[in-house]
């Protein structure tokens, strides 16, 4: 999971986090967290996480655990066997493996918008996928 020259941060079983976290490295959950994400690194739920959040939002979100809530990933969403996930999931691409227990909807990205979605207000953000959604019909 850990890129080439980037930090991988661990959470451990015992903590609980709650609040917003923002990261730009590789962050792994394994206890339990609440609030909201937003990452431009990639981000692990291990299997022995719960998460309740708002939104979780990073370039590539692979779950094992538990998570309640929206899921956006500007390259990939990775749902493990024995995951659950309740919540949307917006993504350029999605792989759902045996026994993943999922209740929500996806949203494909066609095209991650030329936009950087940390320097722009959200509504900004989400005018730029619209466009991008009405040029690819």
């Amino acid at each position: 999971m850990s890129k080439e020259n980037g930090n991988l941060t661990v959470f451990g079983q015992e903590t609980e986090f709650d609040g917003v976290l923002e990261f730009t490295d590789s962050l792994v959950i394994t206890g339990k967290f609440h609030g909201t994400i937003k990452a431009t690194g990639d981000l692990e739920i291990d299997r022995s996480a719960v998460c309740d959040v708002d939104v979780m939002n990073a370039e590539s979100i692979v779950v094992s655990g538990k998570v309640t809530g929206r899921i956006e990933a500007s390259e990939r969403v990775e749902l493990c066997s024995g995951s659950r996930v309740k919540g949307d999931i917006k993504t350029a691409r999605i792989r759902i493996s045996d026994n993943v227990e999922f209740e929500g909807q996806v949203s494909m990205l066609s095209e991650v918008p030329d936009i950087d979605i940390f320097s722009v207000a959200s509504a900004e953000y989400k005018d730029a996928l619209i466009k991008k959604t009405d040029e690819a019909r």
